[in-house]
Formats: structure tokens, sequence, C-alpha cells
């Protein structure tokens, strides 16, 4: 099992394709506070579609909260400042991947304090990040990817027979 980790999060979008990504692959996903609209806002609702049942959504008023409710975990932080590609670490199961928010990302005090951590996405110069779905999503399917994507399907059927 996986953790997704999202500080402070900014649109509603976003949360609910992310929560759809945690629900398809079993993950769980935490939220630290404060986010940027209401977990009832319709579009977290319509963008996690019926998925919303099998995600286990974690909630935490602030980062300190997180901390103390989650010690001693192995973290993996996600940022575009980061030296290390997020496809040459070794991810293990029970990781926690941190994302922050939409328009800063992840406070840099925090990834300072980590830097042995932080991981990247590469990207062209020009870019200055991809969208936080899709960063999370990235970054998810290469752990899952290399854990042998654990309790998923791996092979798929037509549903027509011939």
């Amino acid at each position: 099992m996986l953790n997704i980790v999202l500080v402070e999060p900014e649109i509603p979008m976003n949360t609910g394709n992310i929560a759809r990504s945690c629900a398809a692959t079993g993950s769980v996903l935490h939220l630290v506070g404060p986010l940027g609209f209401s977990i009832d806002d319709r579009a977290v609702k319509r963008a996690g579609l019926d998925y919303w049942h099998l995600v286990d959504v974690r909630y935490y008023n602030d980062f300190d909260e997180f901390q103390r409710k989650n010690p001693d975990i192995r973290c993996w932080y996600s940022t575009t400042k980061a030296q290390r590609r997020y496809c040459d670490v070794r991810y293990q199961d029970g990781d926690y991947l941190f994302f922050g928010k939409e328009t800063r990302g992840l406070d840099e005090d925090l990834l300072r304090a980590n830097y042995d951590r932080c991981i990247r996405i590469p990207m062209v110069d020009q870019a200055r990040s991809l969208n936080l779905a899709n960063s999370v999503a990235i970054v998810l399917y290469e752990a899952l990817r290399q854990l042998d994507f654990p309790n998923l399907e791996t092979a798929g059927k037509l549903t027509k027979a011939e």
C-alpha cells in the first residue's frame, strides 16, 4: 500500500482526480489542510465520480497534525527543485509520496530539511510544472510498477466473445 499526501491542495478537481487514482490503486489519500475548497464541493465529487466509497481518505488540519499522527514514516517529496528523478529511487510498500499546493508546491524549508528524499519529474526548462493530478499519477504508477502492482489486476479481457 502506498500513501499519497496532498499538502494544502487548492483545486477541487485535482483532488477528485487524485482520489480516483487512489481508489483504483488501493492507495491511501492524506489531505493536509488548510484545503483551498470544501471536501463536499461538487467539483471534488464529480472528478472522483463514483469511486469515493473505495478511497481511504484521512484528513489533517495542518502539517503538524499530520506529523504527530504519522511518526517514523518513509517519505518522498515531489518538487521541481529536486536533483533526483522520480524513477531513480527505490520505492517500498508503505511509502508516503508528498505533493504540494498547485500554486507553490511544498514549503522550501521542508524540502531543504529532506533534500535527499526529494524527487522530480523531468520536463523542459521552460515548463513551470505539470498538473498536480498528472504528477501524482506518474509517481504513483512508477512506485507501483517497482512493487509489481501489488493487489492490482494486471490483465484485462474483452467483453464480447468472438
